[in-house]
Parts: structure tokens; sequence; C-alpha cells
């Protein structure tokens, strides 16, 4: 009887070959010799992600990838959690870990015991758990994955004394979900790890706050760790966020599926929204109470609801009696021919110097001095700023309202005096989480939000979004996050219920981009991500609402 055989087409050498059918990816790998700058983490078959003992049937392209790769570094920080957990649990198994949320270039961590109540980790039980975690990567153990029923897994977990992941595979929809183990200790997460934790091997875990910091490498070519940058401001937007989300009980995925199965989730929307309107409502109150600001910048990521958070706070600035105007950064441009160029050689918008904030300084000192001026309007077809006897001008109730992404960057206002400016960070900071392993990163949130209005009012597919979204994240490495605490207030923009409502949208868009593409593997992250999420029901949602600038029915003129 002949051996089944199966074509593998290998991107990295370029080679195609025969293989029996039940081949794993390390197999070929070893077999094709492929050498990286890095050792080989993953693969990328028919452009989605496998772990290398992934075995191969059916005829199909391979593309090998190091932790240098996107999906590589989220393989190291998943990896890492894990290890965490494992040594937290090896120090002392009453004590339990919660990775809450990114922060200084690490994963704020916490410490519950077996009643979920805080405890507050000394300077000698977090380096014991960091001795531990080195111990455990210098063993170089596997990250063994098994499909096992869902129901059995839940088992797994209420033995461990992981109570919160009981109701979360009694009430899964699959029949199989993978579990990992390491050395003994059982763990669940979204998506894939490492193959060993000896590939685990920079890293560091130090206290941070009433918690600790998980800190991993910030530069994967080199595998180094940056220096540590404290985020004071940040942080308490995420601690206060965090009693929010608490108080609503709807601190995880599960909790927030349940408040649709028990008609709660009217209850949520409200109480969701009132809170962010009491929040934009006191930054309102506290620009009036200065009663020397005449100028609120706004600053914030790609599809962080920046444009809405603007308009909701000129409807509070008037409730406070004062009268705000809003001025658009772009009609600062330079000329087009003065654009400065990225290193492609393309016309950088998004460069500081594509703005001429000398005089954007310069007439919002005028007016604010009582001058007329006149106003700027940037002409996108000619490349050119015009003047067209736009004149405006400032008594002493007017507030310029200016949101644009240099916001915060000192030399775009560096000329106004800083007790007459006011700056606003605005982000969407996710306040819950999959599970208390399983953080949900911002930059998901916020790329679902782009996906869904670039569909909606541009036009743009899926595909496109994503292809785009590695570009937007390093101009907002380099123009926005550096200049984070340079605001005095950060507002986050964030709804806990809002991925499940995004679910809706985003599910039938993500699923046209096909196997070809190499976005496929992106566009079935996001979707198995949204898998975790009950439909929440989106009827109820006000058409102020932030979310109402991704989905459609906003009372704001965009």
């Amino acid at each position: 009887m002949s051996t089944k055989t199966v074509e593998i087409f290998c991107v990295n050498t370029g080679v195609t070959k025969q293989y029996n059918t039940g081949v794993t990816l390390q197999e070929i790998a070893d077999d094709q010799e492929i050498t990286l700058d890095k050792a080989i983490v993953g693969a990328k078959v028919n452009n989605a992600v496998k772990e290398l003992d992934y075995t191969i049937n059916k005829p199909k392209v391979v593309e090998f990838f190091t932790i240098e790769s996107i999906d590589g570094q989220k393989m190291y920080q998943r990896s890492l959690c894990f290890i965490l957990a494992k040594a937290v649990n090896d120090v002392d198994s009453k004590l339990r870990v919660h990775v809450d949320h990114s922060i200084s270039k690490g994963f704020y961590c916490e410490l519950k015991n077996a009643d979920g109540e805080d405890i507050k980790p000394t300077e000698d039980l977090v380096a014991a758990i960091k001795k531990e975690m080195i111990k455990i990567v210098a063993a170089d153990h596997e990250f063994e994955r098994k499909e096992i029923p869902s129901e059995q897994v839940a088992e797994v977990f209420e033995k461990q004394g992981m109570p919160e992941r009981i109701n979360m595979f009694k009430t899964r929809s699959r029949f199989f979900s993978s579990v990992y183990s390491l050395d003994g200790y059982h763990d669940y997460y979204i998506s894939y790890l490492l193959p060993s934790t000896g590939m685990v091997n920079v890293f560091d875990l130090v206290p941070y706050y009433d918690g600790m910091l998980l800190r991993y490498p910030t530069d994967y070519k080199n595998v180094e760790i940056g220096p540590l940058e404290l985020q004071p401001k940040l942080f308490d937007v995420f601690r206060e966020h965090k009693a929010w989300v608490k108080l609503m009980g709807i601190a995880t995925v599960d909790s927030l599926n349940e408040s649709v199965k028990s008609g709660e989730a009217s209850d949520v929307i409200k109480v969701a929204e009132a809170l962010q309107e009491k929040k934009i409502a006191q930054i309102a109150e506290r620009i009036k109470q200065s009663g020397n600001i005449k100028l609120v910048l706004i600053a914030g990521p790609s599809s962080s609801g920046k444009t809405t958070t603007s308009m909701r706070l000129c409807v509070q600035l008037r409730v406070a009696g004062l009268k705000p105007v809003q001025i658009s950064l772009d009609n600062y441009f330079v000329d087009r021919e003065n654009t400065p160029r990225d290193e492609k050689g393309d016309y950088d918008f998004e460069a500081l110097e594509a703005v001429d904030y000398e005089q954007f300084n310069k007439d919002m000192l005028d007016m604010m001095n009582g001058k007329k001026v006149e106003m700027p309007i940037y002409n996108f077809t000619t490349g050119k700023r015009e003047y067209n006897g736009n004149f405006m001008t400032a008594d002493e109730d007017t507030v310029f309202v200016v949101e644009g992404i240099h916001g915060l960057n000192p030399t775009m206002s560096q000329m106004i005096p800083a007790d007459r400016k006011f700056k606003i960070y605005v982000s969407a900071l996710t306040q819950i989480g999959v599970d208390s392993h399983n953080r949900i990163p911002s930059t998901d949130n916020r790329l679902l939000r782009r996906i869904i209005r670039d569909f909606q009012y541009r036009n743009y597919s899926a595909e496109q979004t994503i292809k785009r979204w590695p570009d937007v994240r390093r101009g907002e490495d380099r123009n926005i996050f550096p200049f984070q605490e340079e605001a005095d207030v950060m507002f986050n923009s964030a709804l806990p219920y809002e991925l499940g409502v995004i679910k809706k949208y985003a599910e039938p868009v993500l699923k046209n981009v096909q196997e070809r593409s190499p976005e496929y593997s992106e566009a079935q992250r996001l979707i198995k991500f949204l898998s975790y999420f009950k439909e929440f029901p989106d009827n109820e949602i006000p058409p102020t609402s932030i979310l109402r600038e991704f989905l459609t029915g906003s009372s704001f003129k965009y």
C-alpha cells in the first residue's frame, strides 16, 4: 500500500516538495534546513498562523516566522504570561495573577487570593516569583496543547481554582477547546504560544503601584527591553475604569455575555453612556472653573473617538456658559511641495513639520488678544493653503477646541502660555478582559472600530484597513504615544459593551478577506476573538454615543 503524499510550497526557500501526509511544520523546517535571523517559532499555513507541531494532510503554502514578526511577538508575550501564571502558582498555590492592561511598555498584573481579594505583593514576593520564572525558562519546558471537550475544560479549571473560567467553557458553543499545560499546570489562551519556555529568555518583573509590571522586549530584533517609563496619568485612567466595570459587574467577556442573556443589556448601555457623559461634563466644568483657558487641544491615536469627544465637549462647554469654536488643524497644513517625505519618499502628512505650527500659534495668540484673524482653509485638491475672507475673533467666553494628532506635542502650541491652554488625551482603553490571563489589547478595539468605519463611510475592505494598520501604528508610536503624559486629563472613549456590538458589524466584513490575502491571518484572529462575545443589542445606543461615530445613526455631522 503506497503512502499518500502532499505538495508543500515553502515561501522562505521558494521550494515545492512532496511530503508524507501528517508531516509537521517542524519536520518541514528541519528537512529544508531553513535558517532565519532568529529561531523559527511558528508558520503561516495558507496565511493562517499555526504552531510548529501542526500536521499537514493537504497541499499547502507555508511561510515560517520568528519573534521579529508581529505574530511572533504576540506569541512571545502570551507565553510570558503563562510562565508568570505558573510561577505564581509554584510560589504560592493560593495566589492567582490577573493580567490587567498594557502600560509602561509592559503588562500591569495584580495578585489575588483564593477569595478574589487584591493582594499587594512585597518586593520579596515579586523577587521570588521572578526567580521561579527564570527557573521555568531555564528548564525549557514544552507548551503542550490538547483539544478536549469544552465541558471537561471547565472541570480542569474548577479543580485548579479558576472559577471565572467555569461558566465560560460550560456555555461555549464549540464541542472542543484547546488547553495548554506547562509542567502539570493548565491554562487557556485565545491564540498560540511559542514551542517552549526556553525561547522566552528576555523579560523582567518589578513591583509597580499595587501590583507588578511584567516587562517584555520592546526591540525584538535585538531582543532587548527598553527603559522603564512611568505613566501615572494613564495608570489612573485604567484604575478609574477598573472601578467602573467592577461597579457594573462586567469585568470579563463572560459577565458581559451574561448581561445579554439576563436581559440587562439596556441597563449596561445606559450606565456606561452616563458615566462617559459625566466625565465629559466634569472636563468642561474644569475648563470653565479655570477662568483663563482659551485653547483646548485634543489628541489621541486612530479610531479613539477624538472627533465625537470634541463635539460632545463643545456641547458641555456651552452648558457651562462658554462659547466653543472648533478649529481643524488640517487647515494649517503646509503647501504640498513643502511637506516632508518619509523614508520611502512618500509625503509624510503625519509629521509635525507637515503643519505650519508657527502660523497656528500666531493666529491663536492674536485672537486671544482680541485681534481679528483671517483663518486659512486648506485646499486638498491643489495642495495649497488659501485665505477666502473667513475672519474670526474671540471674546472673554470663547474657547477654541482643536483636534489633531500633534495636540499634545509641546511644539504645537509652544507660544501659548501654559495657563491658557488645556490638553486632553483620548484613547479607547479597553476595560474588560476575556478572563484573568487573556487581556484585550486596546489596539484590537481601535482596529475593529476602524474596520467598520472604513467599510461604512469610506468603502474600504477589511483587507485594505488591516494592510494600512502597521503604518498607522508606527505613526502613533512616533507622534502620539510619546506625549501622552503631557495631557492635563485623559479621557477613555472605550465602552465596556462595545465589542459585543462591533461583533455584529465587523464579522461579515472580516469574513470577506480571502485566504490568499496576506491579511487573512489577522482577519481570522479577529474573527476568533469576536467569537467569545455574544451579540450585544445596539438599538438603545444614543445618537451622541462615541460608538455611533463608527457605526451609523450619529446625530453629529462629521
